[in-house]
């Protein structure tokens, strides 16, 4: 089995675990709130966004559990921007772990 790279690192942060098999990655992307989350990253500048700006109408317990569904599956992991926290789309290690999953999926979005 190939190594999966992690997330490229942010400088001053640790790298974020590798993207998980892929029935990990569909797991956490077979959720609709999650994959609002995945599609907004997607779209944001630099596939970066703030926390708050990810999600409507879930508490924010609820988007915690949702975002660390995603960074255990290696979809995205948490920065600091000025003090407040974002969450970043780690679509290059995705890519290349699993290619053309992410374009593929968010493609049918549209």
């Amino acid at each position: 089995m190939a190594e999966t790279e992690a997330c490229s690192p942010v400088p001053g942060l640790a790298a974020t675990a590798a993207v998980a098999p892929v029935q990990v990655v569909l797991a956490a992307l077979a959720d609709p709130v999650r994959l609002e989350m995945v599609r907004r990253m997607a779209a944001a500048p630099g596939r970066t966004e703030r926390c708050a700006a990810l999600y409507d109408d879930i508490g924010k317990s609820t988007a915690s559990h949702h975002f660390k569904v995603l960074r255990e599956a290696g979809l995205t992991e948490r920065t600091s921007v000025g003090g407040v926290l974002h969450q970043r789309l780690c679509l290059d290690a995705v890519e290349a772990a699993l290619p053309g999953l992410l374009p593929s999926v968010l493609s049918g979005l549209d």
